[in-house]
């Protein structure tokens, strides 16, 4: 059972930054890829960014390339989420997950594991 805990939201303007970190408990073959998602009020929950553990290999949604930038920290288990030039309709609430075939990284259903999430706005 791979637990992931998140940090970093909070309250922000709009063009500010913030960064997200979500540590794992472990590196496993049960965690060999993670993901950040956000979830707007009333809006589905949707990709953002994912990493590779081994490689490095990174992916975004079209709405957040240029702006955000996802890392990882292999010694702590850690991944984060730089958010630069941040926009209202950031505003949601982020989760990490952790999935273990490093593949269909943009896929939500494929995750196994999840994060309790971290609430991120962004005022105008």
């Amino acid at each position: 059972q791979v637990q992931l805990v998140e940090s970093g939201g909070g309250l922000v303007q709009a063009g500010g930054s913030l960064r997200l970190s979500c540590a794992a408990s472990e590196r496993t073959a049960a965690n060999r890829a993670m993901g950040w998602f956000r979830q707007a009020p009333g809006q589905e929950r949707e990709f953002v960014a994912a990493i590779t553990w081994s490689a490095g290999i990174t992916y975004y949604a079209d709405s957040v390339k240029g702006r955000f930038t996802i890392s990882r920290d292999n010694a702590k288990i850690t991944v984060y989420l730089q958010m630069n030039s941040l926009k209202p309709e950031d505003t949601a609430v982020y989760y990490c997950a952790a999935k273990s075939a490093v593949l269909a990284l943009t896929v939500l259903e494929t995750y196994k594991y999840w994060g309790q999430g971290t609430q991120v706005t962004v005022s105008s």
